[in-house]
């Protein structure tokens, strides 16, 4: 099982403490599960790693040999995927434009009939719940149908160190690796059942995809004969 853990910052230190706040969080889930899968290929896809042309141009809008290599290794990443975990700090009660950006940059031919899972962090209080709202409707837009359950972390920097294993300050460690599970968990058991259905039923074939425009998903019109 292919798992892609989207960190959704490009900023390089977060305050009160230098190091970034999200590379914490994103790793911690990395380490859960590497830790709990056996079967788990985890690899944290960061937006530092990838350089973007000023002027947006998603990667399906280039001509195949045009494409830059960068931007088509990673799209071949995240077709092969089975799921996927977007980590987001809030952002004027929204998700992470980091996040959005990066995500937007490929069609979701690419992530449809695979699930993700929500994961939102902050320094303060709110772990950056207001951000998950927008981004359920994101990513179901994406066709990678987030799981039920989400974790938001508040106050990230007295939970996790840099490597993304929990901060000696913190003291109910176990109630940390439940509350990640439960959302985790979720995610491993929709990615094992949707790659059995997806081996056993094509979904494109089934939905009948559209091929060569939009339009081709509007209802009839009827004011036509």
């Amino acid at each position: 099982m292919k798992y892609l853990v989207f960190l959704g910052t490009v900023r390089d230190s977060t305050p009160p403490k230098p190091a970034r706040l999200g590379e914490r969080v994103a790793k911690a889930c990395v380490n859960y599960l590497e830790q709990s899968f056996d079967n788990a290929e985890v690899e944290l896809i960061d937006p530092l790693d990838y350089s973007f042309d000023d002027v947006f141009k998603p990667h399906f809008s280039y001509h195949e040999k045009d494409v830059p290599e960068q931007l088509d290794a990673l799209a071949k990443k995240i077709e092969a995927a089975d799921a996927y975990v977007m980590v987001s700090p809030e952002y004027n009660h929204s998700m992470s434009p980091a996040l959005a950006n990066l995500l937007n940059h490929f069609g979701a031919s690419l992530y449809s009939y695979k699930p993700s899972a929500i994961v939102t962090y902050s320094a303060g209080q709110w772990g950056g719940v207001r951000a998950a709202v927008n981004m359920r409707t994101f990513l179901s837009e994406l066709g990678c149908l987030p799981v039920s359950a989400m974790i938001h972390v508040p106050k990230a920097q007295t939970v996790f160190e840099e490597n993304g294993k929990f901060n000696q300050e913190v003291k109910d460690t176990e109630r940390w690796i439940q509350y990640f599970g439960r959302t985790l968990n979720q995610l491993f058991w929709w990615a094992e059942a949707t790659q059995k259905q997806r081996e056993a039923l094509n979904p494109r074939e089934l939905v009948n995809d559209f091929k060569t425009d939009p339009s081709q998903r509007n209802a009839p019109d009827s004011d036509r004969k």
